[in-house]
């Protein structure tokens, strides 16, 4: 490999295959499917093709936080879709999201199935069916989806930025480190200082843009992503973004939104496939490979 610091971009890029580091695999500089295969369809209104990503577990926490709220209607069946395998490839996942991105839901409880995809696209789908999480109007609800929106705008700095360039890259490039630690770093202090003054984000109410950040930042401050980066970060001095992110690391819907479809970390942690309520007790990969042993 030559040397990433002496690059001299081409007058046209053209595609290196296999330049890309850990997901050189997966990525493509174009869309479509690469393999047929059809998505499988289970009993329960909502179908949920996913992995256990953040921006898997967004929706994932939603969906046990609603059920958690007594939303019986709010039954699910989750799909494992491996991204490092190709599955977001395959053509039935492509025609339910064209840009091969995970989450993405159907929605058959009505006439006719609807397809979402975007993790912020299907939060507010979910949140207005139900009415729950999201306020109906007025400055809370503004104040709900600014935040969540600010997540949209803001993760990929931080996960395809900081992430990328500090965990993933093929060669530590130290422009890139410091260009997106320093941006990770202004995120949380602008998290810090409006959990300072407010419980959740959109105020003393837990909504979807709870839900939205705390895979990515609060996944980010207790240890989760990255390896060491929290220490890399001083994560700790971001006393307000802690304690939120230990909060709702205390909630039930929480606890086991984060397991489901997660393919990394402790096996009593990893629920592959979620189909009812009793799966978390009886599936999670410690069972399951325990039986088969």
């Amino acid at each position: 490999m030559s040397d990433q610091t002496d690059y001299t971009p081409p007058e046209v890029w053209t595609w290196e295959q296999g330049n890309g580091g850990r997901f050189a695999n997966i990525n493509r500089p174009k869309a479509g499917a690469t393999h047929e295969r059809e998505l499988p369809v289970g009993r329960h209104p909502f179908q949920l093709y996913s992995q256990g990503t953040p921006n898997g577990q967004k929706v994932t926490i939603l969906f046990e936080e609603l059920l958690e709220a007594g939303h019986g209607g709010a039954n699910y069946d989750a799909w494992l879709i491996e991204i490092g395998k190709g599955d977001q490839f395959g053509s039935g996942f492509v025609a339910v999201n064209p840009n091969s991105k995970i989450p993405a839901l159907v929605d058959r409880s009505g006439a006719e199935p609807v397809h979402i995809f975007e993790s912020g696209a299907i939060l507010v789908h979910l949140a207005e069916k139900f009415g729950a999480f999201l306020p109906s109007s007025g400055a809370a609800r503004a104040e709900t989806l600014s935040w969540l929106f600010w997540q949209m705008g803001s993760a990929p700095f931080l996960g395809g930025g900081f992430g990328h360039f500090y965990a993933y890259a093929p060669v530590k490039i130290k422009y890139a480190i410091d260009r997106y630690a320093m941006e990770a770093k202004r995120q949380l202090d602008v998290l810090d200082r409006r959990l300072a003054e407010n419980e959740f984000l959109a105020g003393s109410d837990y909504t979807i843009a709870d839900m939205a950040v705390w895979p990515w930042y609060g996944g980010l401050v207790t240890g989760a992503l990255y390896g060491d980066a929290a220490r890399f970060l001083s994560a700790h001095e971001y006393a307000h973004v802690n304690r939120w992110a230990n909060q709702l690391l205390a909630r039930p819907g929480v606890k086991r939104g984060r397991m489901v479809n997660r393919t990394s970390g402790p096996l009593s942690e990893q629920l592959h496939e979620r189909h009812e309520a009793g799966d978390f007790e009886t599936r999670t990969q410690d069972k399951l490979e325990g039986s088969a042993g």
